[in-house]
């Protein structure tokens, strides 16, 4: 009885043994390639499998990975693994040393996002896939560098990741991988270069200055210029307008004059015509009047200037009589004193 027992218990440890070893769990985003005596048999997605122990085991590999170190060195790291991860991957490059077509060694190093989409031929198309995908970075890196000048290399980084992503991503898709992008991190030309070229750089930095200290001389030049020449239209418009203005009142002044002695003439006409006397005469004589009295007021100037007829001012004299005998009187006298 006892015995039977004892063969029980290990029947049932043997039970739970061969489960345990058959039940394999595989976490989310990874996956696990199982063979069956050496021949591939199927890919465990994640969650809870089973497998018959010691006939169906997991592939294993050894993966070799490089990276920079903090000191500048390069690491290498050896991973033993039985699963695949599908998540995205980064890869951190070590340094090397790269030929640009000017001739100029530099040190680069890049960052590489990679994911396994078809983990078959992750395992089975590439001993070694870091490894693969390590040198074919290298290579293709040397490429792309190799057909551009140091100028280049250093402006135009959206190139160089965008042609080693696609050429990256072309050579690997065979190894069931996508390459979602490269990054170069850092471009150290030698120090020579790198002190000629801040050299440059300052020189290039105190041109701009000068150019834009120059472009706002000019500008405030300009700008000078132009308010002295608004403000000398503004004084031309404003004697133009004073011109205008003064030229207007004159006018005014004119007509307004002429309008008043219009209408003394028309009076003085209206009163002559009473007296039976003939109005132009009187006129005629009122403006020699006029005359001879801005003769007499100039006290230096001892000429005296008549008309050629003597009788045309006797008579404009004898009408001026008829109308005022006084104001005839008044002109002789100041006559009589020139």
């Amino acid at each position: 009885m006892e015995a039977s027992l004892i063969v029980l218990g290990v029947l049932v440890l043997l039970v739970i043994y061969i489960i345990a070893k058959g039940l394999v769990i595989v976490q989310q985003s990874e996956t696990m390639i199982v063979e069956r005596l050496g021949r591939y048999l199927k890919t465990l997605p994640s969650g809870i499998n089973l497998i018959i122990p010691f006939i169906d085991k997991p592939r294993p590999m050894v993966w070799r990975i490089t990276a920079s170190s903090s000191k500048g060195g390069t690491l290498v790291r050896f991973i033993n693994t039985d699963r695949i991860d599908l998540r995205e991957n980064v890869y951190d490059f070590a340094r090397q040393s790269v030929i640009t077509r000017d001739n100029v060694v530099t040190e680069i190093n890049a960052v590489l996002y990679f994911q396994i989409v078809e983990p078959l031929k992750a395992v089975y198309e590439i001993s070694n896939l870091p490894v693969a995908i390590e040198m074919l970075t290298q290579t293709s890196l040397r490429n792309v560098i190799g057909e551009m000048d140091l100028d280049e290399t250093l402006t135009s980084r959206d190139t160089i990741n965008s042609k080693l992503r696609d050429i990256l991503d072309e050579a690997t898709n065979k190894w069931g991988v996508k390459v979602n992008r490269v990054e170069l991190q850092d471009i150290n030309p030698p120090r020579d270069i790198r002190d000629a070229m801040e050299k440059q750089m300052r020189a290039e930095r105190d041109k701009r200055a000068q150019v834009l200290t120059a472009e706002g001389q000019k500008e405030a030049m300009i700008r000078e210029s132009e308010g002295r020449m608004t403000e000398s239209v503004n004084h031309a418009e404003g004697e133009k307008k004073a011109q205008i203005l003064a030229a207007e009142a004159d006018a005014r002044a004119t007509i307004l004059r002429a309008e008043a002695e219009a209408e003394a003439i028309e009076r003085i006409t209206t009163a002559v015509a009473s007296t039976g006397s003939n109005p132009t005469q009187y006129l005629i004589a009122m403006r020699y009047l006029d005359t001879l009295e801005k003769i007499g007021r100039n006290s230096s100037d001892k000429t005296l200037f008549l008309p050629y007829e003597a009788t045309g001012i006797l008579s404009a004299l004898g009408g001026i009589k008829e109308v005022s005998a006084s104001e005839v009187g008044n002109l002789l006298t100041k006559v009589g004193k020139h």
